[in-house]
């Protein structure tokens, strides 16, 4: 038997001046009467791991009742939408995170091994369980795992009790002694994921130069949906149409930036004020990335151990590392559960755009796997 349809390749680009545009899983993409390691059948298995610092209210995290999520507690009710899909597991102990610093317990969360007690270079920890699922499912994708982060800072020297600053602006390790420093630049990711390449200051540098991604790879755009079925080419309008939404807004947070009179020197260009826009785009950025399948495991900070963030826009002036220590003082409480709980409203916003994504024969939430999580239960 002669077999003449031909498949288009799994890894195939659409490719313009100095831009590569990786595709989503197309039907065309699936040779007659062979099988993929990816089909409808068998698809892509991803993870994700997302860290929030200094634990949260216990008492308004934790559900009352064991088993059957069959009500959510007040600070993980946003996740009412996908509750048939969530497990919250309780009781865990990081022992070897002891004697509690922000930093062990930063350093331990995805490795559970004992950080070297040390100011200087010789740290050392463990490789990261995201690092062991990307040597196993992340070889056949362009990254083989994605690092990002919501706080630009990179402190440097001693940050807590006597340990380098390196185990709290790590999450990922890919050896014990090799930490994997994440990205909390939104048009950076955006150009790693999509761009040429080239170092990151070649990448800010290029910014004034390039216009729209997608302009540049219009023709071959053109060319791919002439030789595409309806369904293939209705997977790949809506795809770019997510990478376009993508692009738009960092370029208006670029602009909005450039436009600001007040001085602002220490913060890149394309940075969204607002954490809960920031928060977003970077999720946006995840999903687009598991949908092009261009890495399949992702950490994620949402923020840093000892953050001194503030949430205006929750009428909270108090750093959240402070709110954490709260000595029970119950307004100190109620303003740590509502940051608790609108760190749980963008994850809800990631989920919602997990399951709303086609993927195989589900959705992009039904071949996921996610961890949210802290290092530290009660911060007090």
């Amino acid at each position: 038997m002669i077999i003449s349809k031909k498949a288009l390749p799994r890894r195939t680009f659409l490719r313009g001046m100095g831009a590569a545009v990786a595709l989503p899983l197309l039907d065309a993409m699936v040779p007659s009467m062979t099988a993929l390691a990816s089909t409808p059948a068998n698809p892509v298995r991803r993870l994700g791991f997302v860290y929030v610092p200094m634990g949260s209210n216990i008492s308004m995290w934790t559900p009352r009742v064991e088993g059957a999520l069959t009500s959510l507690s007040p600070s993980l009710g946003p996740l009412a939408s996908v509750k048939d899909q969530l497990s919250v597991i309780s009781n865990l102990e990081l022992k070897n995170a002891y004697p509690g610093t922000h930093a062990t317990s930063n350093a331990s969360f995805l490795s559970a091994a004992k950080a070297k007690w040390t100011e200087s270079t010789d740290y050392y920890l463990g490789t990261t369980v995201d690092q062991i699922a990307a040597q196993q499912i992340g070889q056949e994708t362009q990254l083989p795992s994605l690092e990002l982060a919501m706080d630009l800072l990179d402190m440097v020297g001693q940050c807590d009790n006597g340990y380098a600053c390196v185990y709290q602006n790590n999450l990922s390790w890919s050896s014990p002694t090799s930490p994997l420093p994440p990205e909390a630049h939104p048009r950076v990711v955006f150009e790693r994921l999509f761009g040429e390449g080239g170092s990151a200051s070649q990448r800010r540098a290029a910014l004034g130069r390039r216009a729209s991604l997608l302009d540049w790879v219009r023709e071959d755009i053109a060319r791919l949906q002439g030789k595409l079925g309806p369904g293939d080419r209705a997977k790949v309008s809506e795809y770019l149409d997510t990478v376009r939404e993508v692009e738009r807004r960092i370029q208006k947070a670029e602009t909005e930036t450039e436009n600001n009179a007040l001085p602002d020197l220490d913060r890149p260009i394309g940075v969204p004020a607002a954490y809960a826009d920031h928060a977003k785009l970077m999720f946006d950025l995840q999903v687009v990335a598991f949908q092009a399948d261009l890495t399949r495991v992702v950490t994620f900070m949402m923020s840093r151990e000892l953050s001194p963030r503030t949430y205006p826009e929750l009428g909270i002036p108090d750093p959240h590392h402070g709110l954490s220590h709260h000595q029970n003082r119950p307004e100190q409480i109620r303003k740590l559960a509502k940051i608790n709980r609108h760190h749980i409203e963008q994850v809800a916003y990631f989920m919602d755009k997990l399951e709303a994504t086609p993927d195989g024969d589900g959705t992009l939430l039904d071949h996921v796997l996610i961890q949210y999580g802290s290092g530290i239960s009660d911060g007090n």
